[in-house]
């Protein structure tokens, strides 16, 4: 069993030859077996966009507060806009993270009779190019995310667009975060991040603009996650776990306050997960292949509606 997170080239997932595939798939099922994250290199989403993207989060997160509050929308549980500092919690932990981020979320043409279900992005005049160049992040992380899903529905053994349909016009979320500098005066509980899993099928993060990110092994030791600044990690999600009947694992993972290094202490960290959802009515019932008499059923039926909103709960966002 691998300790570490392995980084593979999605070139050979994409790949014409037989070989370089086959190792990018077994790669990716040792990786979801083993520790539930992995590191993509070679995606094709470029520097110049992810450098793009960075710049016009942090112009936003650098607005005064009440520029900010303009794009809050109350007691939508936060579901598109911006989410003000303090307002969430990993579930098993009461004390608010040091965070606050915005939601973009899915856009689907009116034609689609799914389009009614989702809220309206929220747009952001007060920074250029925020709006397109983010709408331009999420569809480039949601097409990477698709190839990532069919590439596990062929370890799965199901067929390969099984979570094609599921997830175009699903619930997904680009999340851009910002994590303000630390005084040294926060509650002992109080991290950037608590220890927490995600909710989502997978999770598609560009890089942070400041390490901390560590994943809690199976060893139940917490190793730091040491990605290139191009390359994007990749985690499996608690309802995938869900659907592979534990298969995959949803690892815990944390973002860590850099309390030992001063300097550190006073720099802000940025950091843009993509939360890749199937549409609300997508049953997580375990798939057959994945259930047998050694690995019986673990869980009881839902949606994925039903549990996110469950999970939201959990963590503060909805009542």
């Amino acid at each position: 069993m691998t300790t570490e997170i392995q980084t593979l080239s999605v070139e050979d997932l994409r790949s014409n030859d037989p070989q370089k595939r086959k190792a990018f798939i077994d790669g990716l099922k040792t990786a979801y077996q083993d520790i539930g994250f992995v590191i993509l290199k070679d995606h094709g989403i470029t520097k110049e966009l992810q450098d793009k993207a960075y710049q016009v989060i942090q112009d936003f997160f650098n607005l005064p507060v009440e520029e900010k509050m303009k794009y809050h929308i109350p007691g939508t549980g936060g579901i598109r806009g911006y989410t003000p500092f303090g307002t969430e919690h990993a579930k098993d932990n009461p004390v608010s993270d040091l965070k606050e981020f915005f939601h973009v979320g899915v856009e689907v043409p009116p034609e689609e009779s799914i389009s009614k279900s989702y809220p309206k992005n929220v747009s952001v005049e007060a920074v250029a190019d925020f709006d397109s160049t983010l709408r331009n992040l999420y569809d480039s992380l949601l097409t990477l995310g698709m190839d990532v899903l069919k590439a596990i529905s062929i370890i799965l053994e199901i067929d390969e667009e099984f979570f094609t349909e599921k997830v175009r016009y699903g619930n997904s979320i680009l999340r851009p975060i910002h994590y303000p500098p630390l005084k040294g005066d926060e509650k002992p509980a109080a991290y950037r991040a608590s220890a927490h899993e995600d909710i989502n099928l997978i999770t598609l993060l560009i890089g942070a603009s400041e390490k901390g990110l560590e994943v809690l092994t199976r060893q139940g030791e917490w190793l730091s996650v040491q990605s290139e600044p191009e390359e994007i990690v990749v985690n499996v999600g608690d309802m995938l776990q869900r659907l592979t009947n534990y298969k995959f694992i949803s690892t815990t993972h944390r973002v860590v306050n850099p309390v030992k290094d001063a300097e550190k202490m006073k720099k802000p960290r940025f950091s843009t997960p993509f939360f890749l959802h199937p549409v609300s009515e997508m049953s997580l019932d375990a798939l057959k292949t994945c259930v047998s008499e050694s690995n019986p059923r673990k869980d009881p039926p839902t949606t994925a509606g039903e549990y996110l909103q469950e999970r939201l709960r959990e963590i503060g966002l909805t009542k």
